[in-house]
């Protein structure tokens, strides 16, 4: 065989997202912040969207030194004036989104009969109402850019399956399953497509905040909280990532087809099989 037609088997593809906009929700810190910072290293631009708007700006900051455009804006992901307000931002200074990450997230643990219904509308205002308001206003921008995008939504294990004490959580989470596969089948003719991220439990400070109140709520220490409920059904006995989630975002937010639209992706350690 001739030398020139061999493949180097330690050759990889680089991922790029050169020349395109990506606003990713919760990302002054945790799982969006790193999706942010992998997002700007293949290129793409980014805009840091967060409630706490100077953690957002400092945020922003620090990427736009990998050289790539930066925005920061300040989001209240439940509030639909917010939202649009902070797109038509993102157009003004950067253009059309291209790439959404709907990454806002918070955690309230209680059982069912003792969760407070605000605490309920909380949660699923921010997860889900949050998603429903920001998928839209992206989606708007990439029908009129004409350049199609992708949508990308931060689901959970729960997204698949429950766990004692999230009774919110675990609906809001599988209810974004339903609306990304909405916005998939609807998006399409647009060149549009709408994935789910599924994570284990990655050690972030909403994670880090469960710990002491499951252990309260279940009368258990927080140590057997870590090994025998958040990791005793994975293969390794470890945490996913930060790094784990963004590089399945990269792959969603890059892949150059229809062909992956209305999936989701569970990344868990083998927590969750399907």
């Amino acid at each position: 065989m001739n030398a020139s037609n061999t493949i180097d088997p330690r050759a990889s593809t680089t991922l790029s997202l050169k020349g395109k906009i990506a606003l990713v929700t919760g990302s002054a810190s945790g799982i969006g912040k790193r999706i942010a910072e992998v997002f700007a290293d293949a290129g793409a631009d980014i805009v840091i969207a967060d409630l706490k708007l100077a953690d957002a700006q400092a945020t922003a900051a620090a990427i736009g030194q990998k050289g790539v455009r930066t925005l920061a804006v300040a989001m209240d992901v439940t509030d639909e004036a917010a939202v649009d307000a902070g797109f038509d931002q993102v157009q003004k200074n950067l253009g059309a989104v291209d790439i959404l990450i709907s990454n806002a997230g918070i955690q309230i643990v209680a059982p069912i009969e003792d969760f407070r219904f605000s605490d309920w509308k909380k949660l699923i205002a921010v997860h889900l109402d949050g998603g429903f308001l920001t998928s839209r206003a992206a989606v708007r921008q990439m029908i009129a850019s004409g350049r199609g995008g992708s949508v990308i939504f931060m689901g959970s294990v729960h997204s698949k399956e429950a766990s004692r004490l999230k009774s919110p959580y675990v609906a809001a989470k599988h209810g974004l399953e339903g609306l990304a596969k909405v916005i998939a089948k609807e998006g399409a003719a647009h060149n549009i497509r709408s994935n789910v991220i599924c994570p284990g439990f990655v050690r972030t400070p909403l994670v880090d905040k469960q710990i002491p109140e499951q252990a309260r709520e279940l009368g258990i220490s927080e140590d057997e909280v870590v090994r025998n409920v958040m990791l005793r059904e994975t293969v390794d006995g470890e945490f996913t990532t930060v790094d784990d989630v963004a590089q399945v975002a990269l792959t969603f937010a890059a892949f150059p087809s229809n062909a992956l639209t209305g999936q989701s992706l569970v990344v868990s350690h083998g927590w969750f099989m399907q």
